[in-house]
Order: structure tokens, then C-alpha cells, then sequence
């Protein structure tokens, strides 16, 4: 019997996503501590991030990397939990529009 690896994933809420520098530390911070895939919804209001991996302990300290940098409105909406769907796709994405982020998400199955 094999047994399929735990997923882990959160869901963060900010008032805006526009600096480039933070946007880099958050993928860098990703990739550092395991996150195997990061959606983000740049470029305004609302900043949205969702990330998911199989290392909780990575996932909660990338939240805890993201916190620091002191985003305006900082909501982790969902700590980093176990997922009940997911999994697929790996690396980082980037949405400009709530549109495309809920898009991503349903084709995840997470919508």
C-alpha cells in the first residue's frame, strides 16, 4: 500500500501587492523553505497569496517571512493546514486580477 504524501496549504489576505522587492523575498522565501507552488494576485488591491507544500514546518515559517515584511493589512485568512484537495502543479504564479487567481484556484480544485 503506498501512501500519498500530506499536502499543507494557507491562504493570505493583504490590503495590496505592488513592491517588487517584497514580491521577490515571498518567492524567494518559497523556495527556500519548500513551498512547492505560491499564487499571488499583484498589482493592487486586494493582494492575495495561497501557497501549498508538504512541509508544514516550511509552510508556517514562509507565513511567519511574509508577515515580516509588513504588509499593509496582513491576514493569514487560513493558517497553514492540511489540505483536503490540491496538489499538481508546482512552482509560483502570478495573477493580476481577482478573476484570474479564483480561476487558477477552481482549476485546482480549491474553488
Amino acid at each position: 500500500m503506498s501512501r500519498t504524501p500530506s499536502l499543507f496549504n494557507c491562504l493570505i489576505r493583504t490590503h495590496h501587492i505592488t513592491s517588487r522587492k517584497k514580491l521577490q523575498r515571498v518567492r524567494r522565501a518559497a523556495q527556500q523553505l519548500n513551498v512547492d507552488w505560491l499564487i499571488v494576485r499583484s498589482g493592487g488591491s486586494p493582494g492575495i497569496m495561497f501557497a501549498e507544500g508538504r512541509d508544514e514546518v516550511g509552510l508556517t515559517e514562509w507565513v511567519s517571512t511574509v508577515q515580516a515584511l509588513r504588509y499593509k493589512d496582513f491576514k493569514c485568512v487560513y493558517k497553514p493546514a492540511r489540505a483536503e484537495a490540491g496538489g499538481g502543479r508546482l512552482g509560483f504564479d502570478e495573477m493580476e486580477s481577482v478573476k484570474e487567481f479564483g480561476k487558477a484556484m477552481d482549476e485546482r480544485g480549491l474553488g
